[in-house]
């Protein structure tokens, strides 16, 4: 993001103004098909990562695009340190596959170094090789990213497997959530330091999403509280596009001041559950709309999002969770039209 962007988002995220503000999540499943090239060709070439990301930042200079420049291996990036099998197709998402037995062994696992181990130097390492030619486009790397404990907890296992053991033996789960959370202490530290630049921490999980508020409080909070207090970020952002109405009256304590959400809450329900201290980032249906739509359907559902918001203070206006594959040039500049952003 260029420093005019971040300062944007900051304003934004602190309630600075409440002029339309538009921003996007995207990575790997939306970037490299709408470049024009394959998914694999994406992840293992550095220039044409680099290319792609600037891109999109050209063509659509009156968006925000978070974190920008994103090094990342879809949902392998974080499991694949701990050492679980990553399937890779060419053209399709890249898939960890999952080891209940990991719960049953709990004792021998060790903490991964996020400097040597599984695709996470190799993260790091493309954001390095590349730094000084994504600074010369006027950006900078400005958020540290890693998924969430329970949506790794839940790729290493087993969705199934880690949610019955979070039940049926709930010492197990906090064990399993504490060395994962201990690893990514370890792992957006190592970002701080790589990247001076970063002054925000960007969590994805969905997993929350389907837990209800007891089982939150115990497995998710604490964890969630723990990362988001460690590193004094003026930006700390959440993204979890499962159902929120049972988080959402939490996250303010949790330490988010930006929350990505999903489809299930209108955008003045989630206000009113998430309170007037975070800035909300949402909430046009991403694959039935975004995607899927034509402009003019595009932009009525711009505009309704705009009337329901009962302010568009801490408003970031987006679609309901990260970028979905298939979204067009058209239908992205539609959205663009419709929220009032786009240069003429």
């Amino acid at each position: 993001m260029t420093d005019q962007q971040w300062q944007t988002l900051v304003n934004a995220v602190n309630g600075g103004s409440d002029s339309p503000v538009v921003g996007f999540v995207v990575d790997s499943p939306w970037i490299p098909n709408w470049f024009g090239i394959s998914i694999l060709d994406y992840f293992t070439s550095d220039e044409l990562w680099f290319e792609a990301n600037l891109s999109v930042q050209q063509a659509f200079p009156d968006c925000l695009f978070l974190p920008g420049f994103w090094s990342e291996y879809g949902m392998c990036t974080e499991p694949s340190a701990f050492g679980v099998r990553c399937v890779f197709p060419s053209n399709d998402f890249p898939t960890p596959k999952s080891d209940p037995s990991m719960l049953e062994r709990l004792d021998s696992l060790t903490k991964p170094n996020p400097r040597e181990d599984g695709l996470l130097p190799f993260t790091i390492n493309r954001q390095r090789l590349l730094r000084d030619r994504i600074r010369q486009t006027g950006h900078e790397i400005r958020l540290a990213v890693a998924r969430g404990p329970l949506n790794i907890a839940s790729f290493l296992a087993g969705t199934t497997e880690f949610l019955l053991a979070a039940k049926l033996e709930p010492q197990k789960a906090h064990d399993f959530l504490s060395l994962i959370t201990d690893f990514l202490d370890d792992w957006i530290t190592y970002q701080f330091e790589c990247f001076p630049s970063i002054d925000g921490v960007f969590l994805l999980d969905d997993i929350v999403g389907f837990l209800g508020e007891d089982d939150f409080l115990s497995l998710a909070f604490p964890y969630f509280k723990r990362l988001y207090e460690r590193f004094p970020a003026t930006v700390r952002m959440f993204h979890n596009d499962a159902p929120c109405k049972v988080s959402a009256p939490h996250l303010a304590a949790m330490g988010v001041n930006l929350f990505n959400f999903g489809t299930d809450l209108a955008f003045n329900e989630a206000r009113e559950l998430c309170g007037d201290e975070i800035a909300l980032m949402g909430n046009v249906p991403p694959r039935d709309v975004l995607a899927q739509g034509t402009p003019a359907e595009i932009s009525a559902a711009v505009r309704d999002q705009i009337t329901s918001a009962p302010t568009l203070r801490r408003t970031v206006l987006s679609c309901g969770g990260g970028m979905p594959p298939g979204v067009s040039t058209q239908n992205l500049n539609a959205f663009l039209e419709a929220a009032g952003v786009k240069s003429r």
